[in-house]
């Protein structure tokens, strides 16, 4: 075989090679992603729940009166 035939072969393996090296690091990227969304999610979850308890206790029978910040001094007061 001459060369002249072997380097658009040649040409193809190595764009074969650099599009499966991107693809790792896409693959690799989407897995991390994929992980945090679904750790976000979970602390999503954590917070409503807390919200929703605050909101519980704020509304039980003998729990403190609802306060306004504006009646608070600073700290450095």
């Amino acid at each position: 075989m001459s060369d002249e035939a072997t380097l658009p072969q040649q040409r193809t393996e190595e764009r074969l090679t650099e599009l499966e090296i991107k693809l790792s690091y896409t693959e690799d990227l989407l897995d991390t992603l994929n992980t945090l969304v679904a750790n976000q999610q979970q602390d999503i979850a954590m917070l409503l729940r807390e919200v929703g308890n605050l909101r519980q206790q704020g509304d039980e029978p003998g729990s403190a009166a609802p306060r306004s910040l504006r009646d608070e001094l600073p700290p450095h007061y």
